[in-house]
């Protein structure tokens, strides 16, 4: 934990360094590379938060999507702010049994397992960062190699740690599988923080759409 704790403090100073060297290198294209990158990323991830989860939870789930965001406008800020699903698993519990009316015993169950394993905005952060950064280097993946992409975030997005940045060892692992340089890794850490906050908070809202889907599938009477 000492370790961990002086490398957070020493990491906007490395972070500062690393955006400064591809400025003088590469000049300040680079900033507008890095705008492009964020701007398609959190479309992504809003599309996913507002229109996949609004239909999934009103066609599957039989509830008005209004109702179900304004039930966890809550969590949705914790995971925003903290950028950590296991930190705001106490709150979607709480939510989820208070606001959306959900049975304790499937949201329980059903949150605690979506934290760590129904990462979904953390799977749609991977492939664009992968894809980005091939780009950016100009190496071309072909559709073996993006299929193989796909097929890693999916797993990463199911097994990766509910704590903030815990995507990127996952991200350094694609890239060395897709022979794209792992350093590139730093040309995103200048961003990385604003985006960890937008996926937890679509990771959270999936894990609570789940609850609502899952609870109105139980029929039997729970205890």
């Amino acid at each position: 934990m000492t370790l961990i704790g002086i490398v957070i403090q020493l990491a906007p100073i490395g972070v500062a360094a690393l955006l400064f060297t591809l400025t003088a290198q590469l000049g300040w294209d680079v900033l507008v590379l890095l705008g492009r990158y964020v701007f398609v990323v959190v479309l992504g991830l809003a599309i996913h938060q507002f229109v996949v989860y609004s239909l999934t939870v009103r066609l599957l789930g039989g509830m008005n999507p209004i109702t179900f965001f304004r039930g966890i406008t809550e969590a949705m800020l914790t995971a925003f702010s903290t950028a950590s699903s296991n930190a705001t698993l106490p709150t979607s519990i709480r939510v989820a049994e208070e606001k959306l009316h959900l049975p304790p015993a499937i949201s329980r169950f059903v949150l605690t397992i979506g934290s760590t394993a129904n990462q979904n905005g953390t799977a749609l952060f991977e492939g664009v960062t992968v894809l980005f950064l091939a780009q950016f280097y100009g190496v071309e993946l072909g559709l073996g190699q993006q299929a193989l992409v796909v097929f890693i975030c999916i797993l990463g997005g199911i097994g990766t740690a509910g704590v903030p940045a815990g995507s990127l060892p996952v991200i350094a692992l694609i890239l060395g599988m897709v022979h794209v340089p792992v350093e590139g890794i730093g040309i995103i850490l200048a961003v990385d923080r604003f985006l960890d906050m937008c996926r937890t908070t679509l990771n959270v809202t999936g894990d609570l759409a789940a609850a609502v889907v899952v609870s109105r599938g139980e029929t039997r009477p729970v205890e």
